[in-house]
């Protein structure tokens, strides 16, 4: 089988369907999970996590920015799964040159559906694929966004803080999810001061769990700056994970509406 990937690059698979995968991304693990496969997947990264038994018995290859070159080998894949951004380039270039490297660029929840879909159909599980995109698109037509959509700002990391903006998927799953980000002029995720963030002035600051683990006690640290607003710890798998994980973010989403508006009764 020969197809191009989401960078627009032809890969060239000589065993189909594939019996032997290795998954650098850990949102497109759980998804290799979720479309029915286990003994084909033989090595994942330290990042992935579901479903926990794959992450305490599967061979793990490094995390997804240093990747085991040697490990890898030893692995004999028949296809890697990878992503533009969470992927070293050069690290993906090298591998290439030996195995199959297919690559996702998810920016936006059509993005994602055609990742999973295309993730169907290179590891032989179409069908499979496309009921759960089905059923993925339905949670999020059925859910009720809020509406006014509140102005928000999205932290990922600490010390430098950044935030999420635009050109991202987290963008797309704060629009989806009901806010408006106040860094949308902005893109990627650049580093801001808090004095910006006071700036920006936002109704809702989000402190993601993760890349960095943000806790309560970083909430005080939000308020000195922006002490009006509601402040929330949540849980970042729902806003950035672009894989099957997509299935639970609506109702994930409508809790955390919920809880917003215990804190801001007005809202």
């Amino acid at each position: 089988m020969t197809v191009r990937d989401q960078m627009q690059r032809l890969v060239e698979l000589p065993v189909y369907p594939p019996r032997r995968i290795v998954s650098l991304v850990p949102s497109q693990t759980e998804l290799l999970y979720d479309l029915g496969l286990d003994a084909e997947v033989v090595g994942i990264t330290k990042f992935c996590v579901h479903p926990p038994h794959w992450f305490r018995q599967k061979p793990r290859i490094g995390g997804t920015k240093q990747v085991k070159q040697a490990v890898i080998e030893s692995l004999q894949p028949d296809l890697i799964l990878g992503n533009k951004e969470e992927n070293d380039r050069e690290q993906i270039e090298t591998l290439a040159t030996r195995y199959p490297v297919w690559m996702s660029d998810v920016h936006t929840l059509s993005d994602a559906a055609h990742m999973m879909e295309m993730i169907g159909q290179l590891t032989g599980r179409t069908e499979a694929a496309q009921r759960l995109v089905q059923q993925i698109q339905q949670t999020f037509v059925q859910w009720p966004k809020p509406q006014p959509l509140r102005r928000a700002a999205y932290f990922i990391w600490r010390k430098p803080w950044m935030v999420a903006a635009a050109n991202t998927f987290i963008h797309e799953m704060l629009q989806i999810a009901g806010f408006v980000n106040v860094f949308e002029h902005r893109t990627r995720y650049p580093e801001i001061a808090l004095s910006e963030l006071a700036e920006a002035n936002p109704e809702v600051v989000l402190l993601s769990s993760e890349p960095y683990p943000f806790q309560q006690k970083h909430i005080a640290e939000i308020k000195h700056f922006c002490p009006s607003a509601v402040t929330q710890l949540v849980d970042g798998e729902l806003f950035s994970w672009y894989g099957s994980r997509l299935q639970y973010g609506a109702a994930y989403f409508i809790h955390l509406q919920s809880r917003i508006r215990l804190q801001a009764p007005n809202f």
